[in-house]
């Protein structure tokens, strides 16, 4: 420690001042965040040589959208109880089938196109590649297979309804 001298504060050189006049990066700092703004980006990190990073990705920008997320939380997940609630009982009546779970959030088709048949209809039987559904998520139409054998004992979602994930949509009867 002898023979060093400490003052608290960066040397110019460590922190870019005195490369550049005050109002010159004052005025640099200006421009970069009217670029920031325009260009949606987050984060600005100006570096010890003078480099700049910019990112869209900061944490500032990462922060917000969980925020509005945790908020709409409760109101989203107010109803599921219910809706929890409303399938059990119908898989109950009927101790003959298994249900068969959505594996994803989205709108479920019964058939491959409006015009077309559905894919299975109560009482046919299935292998576990057959497409028993499709359930469209994020414009993405996913076909849904069996994944068992058995016999479609009880249809539970209409075409075109939305589905949520782990929500029943069919019982089938393990053969």
């Amino acid at each position: 420690m002898a023979g060093r001298k400490r003052t608290g504060k960066s040397s110019p050189r460590a922190t870019g001042e005195g490369t550049r006049p005050p109002d010159a990066e004052i005025a640099r700092l200006t421009r970069l965040l009217g670029l920031m703004h325009e260009h949606g980006l987050a984060e600005l990190e100006v570096g010890a040589d003078g480099g700049v990073r910019l990112s869209k990705n900061g944490p500032a920008f990462a922060m917000h959208p969980m925020s509005s997320f945790a908020a709409a939380m409760p109101a989203a997940s107010a109803p599921a109880p219910g809706a929890a609630a409303t399938p059990a009982p119908a898989a109950k009546p009927s101790p003959a089938g298994e249900p068969f779970l959505s594996p994803m959030v989205g709108t479920l088709y019964r058939a491959p196109t409006p015009e077309s048949k559905p894919f299975v209809m109560e009482g046919d039987s299935v292998k576990p590649e057959t497409v028993i559904c499709i359930i469209e998520a994020m414009k993405v139409m996913n076909e849904i297979k069996a994944e068992r054998s058995g016999k479609i004992v009880q249809i539970l979602v209409e075409n075109g309804e939305a589905v949520e994930y782990g929500q029943p949509l069919f019982l089938i009867q393990r053969t």
